[in-house]
């Protein structure tokens, strides 16, 4: 695997390969890898003849409140599980490289809707500065096919419509999320959860996949569907369990509002805070 941080460097090597008739998929990341990362990269294998891999974390996705400076940067490792994973070239800007003008005076994405609520309401700027640091690097990189985690549904789902509204001749592969044997979603942030909070925290996907029991038997009996009540409860015994729940939303699958009766395809959203991890998971549904 080749590293490199030069846009120029990374642009060489892309042309290369497109003057050779070869395919380019592409998995972004913010580092501290771990099998859920890896397997973007497995999928990505299906799609293109060259895979591209970048490690950036974005300072403009992160809030006031947010310490970017503690985020884990565990490079060495991660550039072996790359390369393990058959990855051919790794990009590794830095801020400078990514916004040359700093931060206040780059210009921004910012997408509509999909990106109002939920993690969007919790962390104020979040998508924009995701929706901005991808568009750019799909500029740089111009692949085929970018592979996304599914853990982070409503972040798929906006990177999704960016691209259709903008025209990127780029397929999104959404990658089903990667899971520990108790049903804790894999994720960079399990690693601050003491040796309690990680017993705890698979009750998040517990009550998830009860909540999706719950609107399957009432779909099969054509019963009138409370999710409003049905997502209280699931809350509530999310949090007697020790976890304090940001939100909890059924949700049409692709818009991300409100579930209604006629809705067949439906994605259930939730965050939870674990001690100081803040854990999200989703459950899609589909009644059709």
């Amino acid at each position: 695997m080749k590293t490199v941080s030069q846009i120029s460097e990374l642009r060489a090597q892309v042309k290369a390969w497109r003057q050779q008739g070869l395919t380019v998929a592409f998995v972004p990341t913010m580092g501290n890898l771990h099998a859920g990362h890896i397997s973007l990269v497995d999928e990505a294998h299906k799609h293109a003849d060259k895979i591209v891999a970048s490690i950036f974390v974005n300072p403009m996705q992160f809030g006031v409140n947010e310490d970017i400076d503690n985020y884990p940067r565990t490079m060495s490792d991660d550039q072996q599980k790359l390369t393990a994973a058959g990855t051919d070239l790794l990009f590794t800007p830095t801020p400078d490289i990514i916004y040359p003008k700093g931060l206040t005076k780059q210009s921004f994405v910012e997408v509509p809707n999909v990106s109002d609520g939920y993690c969007g309401e919790s962390r104020p700027g979040h998508f924009r500065g995701v929706a901005t640091v991808v568009c750019k690097l799909f500029n740089l990189v111009q692949p085929d096919v970018a592979c996304f985690g599914l853990k982070d549904y409503q972040q798929v789902q906006v990177i999704q419509t960016m691209v259709e509204d903008l025209s990127m001749p780029i397929t999104i592969v959404p990658v089903a999320t990667s899971r520990e044997e108790s049903g804790l979603a894999l994720s960079s942030r399990n690693g601050y959860l003491t040796a309690d909070e990680k017993e705890a925290a698979p009750v998040l996907q517990q009550n998830l996949q009860w909540l999706a029991d719950q609107i399957s038997i009432g779909f099969a009996k054509s019963d009138s569907i409370d999710f409003i009540g049905l997502a209280r409860q699931a809350a509530k015994a999310i949090n007697h369990a020790g976890l304090h729940t940001d939100y909890l939303h059924v949700c049409h699958a692709k818009t991300l509002q409100p579930a209604s009766e006629d809705d067949t395809q439906l994605v259930i959203l939730a965050a939870a805070h674990c001690g100081k991890a803040r854990l999200i998971d989703n459950l899609q549904v589909s009644l059709a």
